[in-house]
């Protein structure tokens, strides 16, 4: 997009050049309407991104792979709207399985531990599986709330096999005490709560869940 001097260089000299002139108020107004024109096609170019995309915009995304919002916020519906998609190609495998917890959260596959329950040498089940080990802040940054990522795992996997536990992961951990350990985004956080490990959490779905996804 040029600017208004630019513009004003290309008429004639039969014009007067400067931008106080009433050629160049006039093609002051012009350039100010091209230059909102101008943004407007870059912010549909980038909101055709569904980590850029907001209000109708993502909604028109949503329905495309027949994803409702429901009453999700723009952060919430980004990550149902890449579940469904990966959803949509699962073959109800692990990997799949991983794949989508990754893209729904942006979580790094190294990040993801999943465990087929029945290995479980003191509670073995033949169709069930556990999420063991997956960042707590993958979850809070999403924005998506426990349950509602629970029931993206359940309607990933095959049908008869069921989400047995979701266990987060913190960083909060006390120093060993055989040395001067320090690690300020491991151990208590200060007054200011700025710094300091997070807690992690396990979760045990209901039988009864019932949620719009």
């Amino acid at each position: 997009m040029p600017d208004l001097r630019e513009m004003l260089q290309k008429l004639t000299d039969h014009y007067a050049k400067s931008p106080q002139s009433n050629i160049g108020k006039l093609l002051s107004i012009v350039h100010g309407q091209l230059n909102d024109l101008d943004q407007t096609l870059e912010t549909m170019q980038l909101w055709r991104d569904i980590d850029l995309a907001r209000g109708s915009t993502l909604d028109n995304i949503g329905q495309n792979v027949a994803q409702p919002r429901g009453m999700a916020s723009d952060e919430v519906y980004r990550v149902l709207i890449k579940s469904k998609i990966a959803r949509n190609l699962s073959r109800g495998d692990i990997n799949t399985l991983i794949r989508v917890i990754a893209i729904s959260v942006n979580a790094n596959y190294s990040e993801i531990e999943i465990r087929e329950k029945y290995t479980d040498p003191s509670d073995p089940e033949p169709a069930a599986i556990s999420l063991v080990r997956l960042p707590f802040s993958r979850i809070s940054d999403s924005e998506i709330d426990v349950r509602q990522f629970t029931r993206i795992l359940q309607k990933t996997i095959p049908a008869g096999v069921r989400v047995d536990a979701v266990e987060l992961q913190g960083t909060f951990s006390l120093a060993s005490g055989d040395g001067p350990e320090m690690d300020i985004e491991a151990g208590f956080a200060n007054t200011d709560q700025t710094s300091g490990g997070t807690l992690g959490a396990v979760f045990t779905p209901a039988e009864n869940i019932d949620l719009p996804i």
